[in-house]
């Protein structure tokens, strides 16, 4: 090979490469992407949910209302709710965002969980930080979740302040946080079904 055509191989191989990192860190489709192959790697067991850890601290500002934590909740269609309206079941709440893609990736799993379990003791806060509602619309569209989606509607409590997201919190019946899980996870098992039904007490 001649040695100008080497060089003008190798310029468009850069360019190439350069191409598939834009499109795989900063594009919608790169997100599918990256969002698929962590998908995979929750297949594989290796990344279940834990269903045993230190819980928090019990909160020293619970509220008029009995419970621990305030903090309103945004629908996507706009209409605002408590966090304390669930007071009296086990809060399944989950921090993600759609540019996230490990948010992305444990959210099938997510969808299963809430589709297997009694949401009459078990709710599903699938909080998104998105600053935009109509984004976070499109994707739930898409993918036809069913879990229940807000935006936080006033300031987050510091309990519930994450490093990174995925962040989710488990609160027992008595909305005192019992496990807080950071990054991804596979929360579609068995053992993590029966560890949210432990966490409910009636009438407690």
């Amino acid at each position: 090979m001649k040695p100008q055509t080497k060089k003008q191989t190798n310029w468009i191989q850069y360019v190439l490469f350069a191409g598939l990192i834009l499109v795989l860190f900063f594009t919608e489709l790169g997100t599918s992407v990256r969002g698929g192959i962590q998908q995979l790697l929750l297949k594989t067991g290796l990344k279940d949910a834990p269903t045993a850890g230190e819980p928090a601290p019990v909160s020293q500002q619970r509220a008029l209302s009995g419970y621990p934590y305030q903090l309103t909740l945004t629908t996507l269609d706009g209409k605002s709710v408590q966090l304390s309206d669930l007071k009296g079941k086990v809060v399944f709440l989950n921090q993600w965002a759609t540019w996230c893609p490990p948010c992305r990736a444990e959210m099938p799993a997510i969808e299963k969980l809430y589709q297997s379990v009694d949401k009459n003791k078990i709710a599903f806060v699938m909080l998104s930080l998105d600053e935009d509602p109509q984004k976070v619309r499109q994707v739930v569209d898409q993918k036809k979740f069913t879990f229940p989606v807000y935006v936080p509607g006033g300031q987050m409590p510091e309990a519930f302040n994450a490093s990174a997201i995925p962040t989710t919190l488990i609160m027992d019946s008595n909305g005192q946080i019992a496990q807080r899980i950071e990054g991804m996870a596979n929360y579609d098992t068995d053992e993590f079904r029966q560890y949210l039904t432990s966490l409910y007490k009636p009438g407690r």
